[in-house]
């Protein structure tokens, strides 16, 4: 949920800006700013819980520790390029494939009930996942809007 709020604020707070000190909207780049913005949020946990979230990947990976880390980076530089209109494009095709190789991940973390920021597995189960697939869902729809459909 911190997430959905942090991209929906992030995404009303500059809007509201841009109209008042721009006199437009400015939609497609608030929307990429707070798309930044949320990645930003979103990466910081990969550093601050990096040892919950390895119990989210597969046993079979190996380095992951390193597989979380650099993931927080992609999520930061990718939120980076979407501020630049030359390299949006290819960063929100990026993000959503990246969001879809993560869900796996989520769902794995639901169904075995943890808790990444503890790192115990006492978290919320599957029920967690009526959220967290239909977000995902739309922040595929968002960044595909925002950065990739031609804008």
């Amino acid at each position: 949920m911190p997430v959905l709020i942090v991209l929906l604020t992030v995404f009303a707070v500059t809007t509201g800006i841009s109209k008042i000190f721009l006199g437009d909207w400015q939609f497609i780049l608030n929307g990429n700013i707070a798309m930044f913005f949320m990645l930003c949020f979103t990466a910081l946990g990969h550093f601050k819980f990096a040892s919950g979230m390895e119990k989210m990947l597969p046993r079979f990976l190996p380095m992951k520790k390193e597989i979380v880390l650099l993931t927080g980076v992609f999520e930061i530089l990718a939120g980076i390029a979407l501020l630049f209109p030359n390299l949006r494009h290819i960063a929100g095709i990026l993000l959503i494939i990246f969001f879809i190789l993560i869900l796996p991940a989520n769902i794995k973390a639901a169904i075995d009930h943890l808790d990444y920021q503890k790192g115990t597995f006492d978290g919320k189960g599957t029920s967690y996942l009526w959220f967290r697939v239909p977000l995902q869902i739309f922040l595929i729809l968002w960044v595909w809007y925002f950065a990739v459909n031609g804008f």
